[in-house]
């Protein structure tokens, strides 16, 4: 049995391995998830449109700070076509998934979050993004490329900035 272990473990490292790295330029990886609502989320229906995906978690201090300038620039640049989408990584918010996501929640009825939440129950969407802190922000163009990626903190100017990179590729 444990040998199997180690060659799921082996087969896994090799294929992060030769993974095509997140990066400005490359086209992003799809998101199928879960909405909080109850449908689904698919970043392929919103190819067309310039998104910003935020990945966050309820328990992060600067995913707090920022959800309020996420839903402003939603506001803002939404008769441009531009949409946000949140992506919580449900699997980090608690070991109870119910639990996790009355917390979720009430993250976003605290905030009145305008923008779809999509669940990441268990963190693919994340490893396949290759996110290693929280917050990360990508902002994918119209044509689904990544043209920006930040990780950590983000302020408003930082956020104009990155939507301007993908308002300009339009």
């Amino acid at each position: 049995m444990r040998r199997y272990g180690v060659i799921a473990a082996l087969a896994l490292i090799a294929s992060a391995a030769g993974a095509q790295p997140v990066k400005p330029g490359v086209r992003a990886p799809n998101i199928d998830l879960p909405a909080l609502t109850g449908s689904r989320v698919k970043l392929s229906q919103l190819r067309g449109h310039p998104v910003v995906v935020s990945f966050w978690a309820t328990w992060c201090g600067p995913c707090r700070a920022e959800f309020p300038e996420l839903i402003k620039l939603q506001q803002q640049y939404d008769s441009v076509g531009l949409r946000v989408l949140g992506v919580n990584g449900l699997n980090q918010e608690h070991p109870r998934k119910e639990l996790g996501k009355k917390a979720v929640r009430q993250f976003v009825d605290d905030f009145a979050v305008s923008f779809p939440i999509a669940l990441d129950e268990r963190g693919e969407t994340g490893r396949a993004f290759h996110i290693v802190l929280l917050p990360t922000t990508v902002f994918i163009d119209s044509a689904g490329v990544i043209q920006l990626v930040h990780t950590g903190a983000i302020s408003r100017e930082e956020l104009e900035r990155g939507v301007a990179t993908i308002l300009q590729s339009r």
